[in-house]
């Protein structure tokens, strides 16, 4: 990120800090080279080798605890306005800064919830007790989860301009995949064909290209997160992509879905069209009622319920995610009240978030339809960010 938009961030993490009453957040590190902290890129902007505190007060100052070794690449970094020097242990300097706030709460790079918020390993964990052991320091932290959550979630104009350019080139991506998709060609084919497509726009994919994209043909297929197979696609196959990529480092996530015409065919079987529709309304449904205020399980019940009533099984996972500098971004998840889940599903939709929605059913003897769209929440309901697939791609 650039330091502006890292400023920008910090500005509006002084902002959470306040309407959440803790008086500081303090992302403690080492060696992030080797294991980078998820919040260190959007907050400092640099890496640190030595043990190392960077901390931002709900009064809106900011300090960096760095080692004497990396004082001169933090002031040309130029993200925080205090930077303090050690050179054996970083105790003393840590103790006298927080001496300066004397904090009641201090949240820090632990979560049971989210890997987002979870950069501190537990061997550095147990550092930070010792060096807060003799202090009252100790009993005042807490789990910064719900800053990085707001943080995270919601998108400053910049980031959402940012987002909607990674949606626009996958879009145009897929326009492609819809006139190369013919019967002969492996799921794997495809995928390599949209790689190629990508790297030849200079844009990076947004997750691993081992499923980047996933390309899912006819019925009993790998299932989703699975990477493409051999799989060859026939006359009579649905046809389901999964794919996104990095624009400026903001990602883009979607899904669409083809039906492969037979010879005799001119539109899709009424069984796979029902399926398409059932997608489609069920998005549609989910839509209208997503907005601030609303627990993430809320809207996830809606989608699911419906494709239920319609006869089919509720999809495997929840209905839609959070998309920012990685595709599963932010705190609240339109999910289920499942276990696995934590306490995601329960927390609150808010402005600025932006959403995938992507519900999925089985057609029987066709294979898999999905839909995947992006939002955004904004202050009364949410807008799509993508242009709707409203009709299933044929392939002729």
């Amino acid at each position: 990120m650039s330091k502006e938009m890292i400023l920008e961030k910090i500005n509006q993490a002084v902002k959470i800090l306040n309407e959440k009453d803790i008086d500081m957040w303090m992302t403690f590190v080492r060696e992030t080279g080797n294991m980078k902290d998820p919040m260190v890129d959007m907050i400092v902007g640099t890496n640190a080798t030595w043990q190392s505190a960077f901390i931002i007060t709900k009064s809106g100052q900011t300090h960096a605890i760095v080692g004497s070794l990396e004082v001169e690449n933090m002031k040309a970094v130029g993200t925080y306005k205090n930077i303090h020097s050690y050179l054996k242990y970083v105790k003393d300097a840590l103790i006298e800064v927080l001496n300066i706030y004397k904090p009641e709460k201090i949240a820090i790079n632990y979560s049971r919830n989210s890997t987002l918020a979870d950069g501190m390993t537990y061997g550095l964990y147990l550092e930070l007790l010792d060096h807060l052991k003799d202090t009252k320091y100790a009993a005042a932290l807490i789990s910064s989860e719900d800053i990085v959550a707001a943080l995270r979630g919601r998108k400053s104009q910049t980031e959402l301009e940012f987002l909607k350019e990674s949606i626009k080139e996958a879009l145009k991506i897929f326009d492609e995949v819809t006139k190369f998709i013919k019967p002969g060609l492996s799921e794997k084919e495809v995928a390599d064909f949209v790689i190629n497509l990508t790297r030849n726009k200079g844009l990076e994919l947004s997750w691993d290209q081992d499923y980047c994209p996933s390309v899912f043909s006819g019925p009993d297929t790998a299932g989703a997160h699975s990477g493409p197979t051999n799989r060859v696609i026939e006359a009579g196959h649905v046809i389901n992509m999964d794919f996104g990529v990095k624009f400026k480092n903001y990602c883009s996530d979607l899904q669409r879905t083809w039906y492969v015409l037979r010879q005799h065919e001119d539109k899709a079987p009424a069984e796979v069209q029902k399926g398409f529709d059932v997608i489609y309304e069920s998005i549609t449904r989910s839509a209208n009622e997503l907005k601030p205020g609303k627990k993430g399980y809320e809207i996830d019940e809606i989608a699911r319920n419906y494709i239920q009533i319609q006869g089919y099984e509720e999809f495997p996972h929840g209905l839609g995610h959070q998309v920012g500098r990685v595709c599963h971004d932010g705190g609240c998840l339109l999910g289920p009240k499942w276990e696995r889940y934590g306490n995601l599903p329960y927390l609150e939709v808010e402005e600025g978030n932006v959403f995938t929605i992507e519900p999925r059913l089985t057609i029987p003897n066709y294979g898999i339809a999905t839909i995947e769209e992006e939002v955004v929440i904004t202050k009364t309901g949410c807008e799509f960010l993508s242009q709707r697939q409203k009709e299933i791609y044929l392939v002729r």
